[in-house]
């Protein structure tokens, strides 16, 4: 059985930073996944993403990115395209290690076989302020893609009749008008 892991990555205690954890507890919310699908915030991972990488068939991740775009443009980027960059100097050592990981994976030979980053191009960075709601609003849009990349590589889910509560203790804006489309 193929298995696939849906990731939030980001620091939720810096603005837009927490976009990932965000998407993927909204998602835990409105969607009912296969046992083979795995929702997790993953927090500020670093070279540990390795480990939890390793051997699936799937990773869906979505982060904050820097980029010149507007801020909430969702940018996304295949394994190919996140391998080729240059890994950046590391700031400490939860700075994510997306491309190092991935690196890491296929030289041990347990690559995932599909990776899909879904980047939100972020506004603020500050600590202690909520999501941007310009970052807010395109998290229906992200959803979408994560949920147009489960499909097209046959993976089950569907939406909850009674959507449950998420779990976004750090984000006090109603979570109704960023649902997907």
């Amino acid at each position: 059985m193929k298995h696939a892991l849906i990731g939030g990555i980001g620091n939720i205690l810096l603005g837009d930073d927490g976009v990932g954890p965000y998407v993927v507890r909204l998602l835990d919310a409105w969607y009912r996944f296969a046992e083979n699908v795995e929702i997790a915030d993953l927090g500020t991972p670093a070279l540990d993403l390795t480990q939890r990488i390793a051997g699936l068939d799937c990773v869906i991740l979505v982060d904050s990115i820097s980029s010149d775009d507007a801020p909430g443009t969702i940018l996304l980027y295949g394994k190919s395209e996140i391998v080729c960059q240059t890994p950046s100097p590391r700031l400490d050592p939860h700075s994510p290690a997306l491309s190092e990981c991935l690196m890491a994976a296929e030289m041990l030979g347990c690559s995932p076989k599909n990776v899909l980053l879904v980047g939100i191009v972020g506004k603020s960075y500050e600590p202690g302020d909520p999501l941007s709601n310009v970052v807010r609003e395109s998290v229906g849009e992200a959803v979408n893609a994560i949920l147009g990349e489960l499909k097209r590589l046959d993976f089950d889910f569907e939406k909850r009749v009674a959507a449950k509560p998420p779990n976004i203790w750090w984000d006090n804006a109603e979570v109704e008008n960023v649902a997907p489309c």
